[in-house]
């Protein structure tokens, strides 16, 4: 068994733009489940079908769900009790990891923290998972805590003080965002539309509506072509 867990940016980008076909067809090929939990889904559908600027949005990732392209947790045997209880021990390293100006700096939410607590608890049961985040903070802090201290150095105007024991529990997480999902798709013959330069149009556009990548990462990916 493996699963992508989904948090809630990657597919608010991949949604906005209209990429959610693209979704549909990389499950088919996957051999594998699509994962939110409750939180992902509160953030992405049961709050924003409430107001009518997102309402079609929700909509259409609560398309996904009835089509059985995303599952819940318990589909892979996984209880929301279980996530909760980790989640919030999660919340907690995090956001008590840094300190700026005698403050904690709150660092993630309940639909990240809910994600990492998946993927966690699939590690343990040997589940093979990777989460599909396009948010930047949680991926530094994940992949570069080092880098993410001197961001928010840079950001705050402030001397930031760390507790390096947090750090351990946000280790051996696998990360991808929508930009190299979609260039699976694209290497797939998954796209809809065809042209020279579409790869390049589907990067910058994620770009541009949500996913946190530098240019010169666009670059590096599209060498691989």
């Amino acid at each position: 068994m493996k699963a992508l867990i989904f948090d809630s940016s990657s597919l608010i980008s991949i949604s906005l733009n209209g990429l959610l076909e693209e979704l549909k067809k990389l499950k088919k090929i996957f051999n594998g489940e699509f994962i939110i939990t409750k939180e992902v889904k509160r953030e992405v559908i049961d709050d924003p079908i409430k107001i009518k600027m997102y309402e079609l949005e929700a909509l259409k990732i609560q398309n996904l769900i009835d089509e059985g392209c995303l599952n819940m947790p318990e589909k892979i045997g996984i209880q929301d009790k279980e996530i909760t209880n980790l989640m919030f021990k999660l919340m907690n390293s995090a956001n008590t990891m840094f300190v700026g100006n005698g403050n904690e700096i709150q660092l993630i939410h309940q639909g990240e923290a809910s994600c990492l607590a998946l993927s966690k608890l699939m590690n343990e049961r040997k589940i093979k998972n990777v989460l599909a985040i396009d948010e930047r903070t949680t991926r530094m802090l994940v992949e570069k805590p080092g880098n993410l201290k001197e961001l928010l150095e840079k950001k705050l105007h402030a001397k930031i003080k760390l507790r390096e024991s947090n750090f351990q529990q946000f280790k051996g997480f696998k990360i991808i965002r929508s930009t190299e999902l979609m260039y699976l798709a694209y290497k797939n013959n998954l796209i809809r539309w065809e042209g020279k330069e579409i790869l390049d149009a589907l990067l910058y556009a994620l770009k541009f509506k949500g996913c946190a990548i530098s240019s010169e990462e666009i670059e590096e990916i599209k060498r691989f072509k």
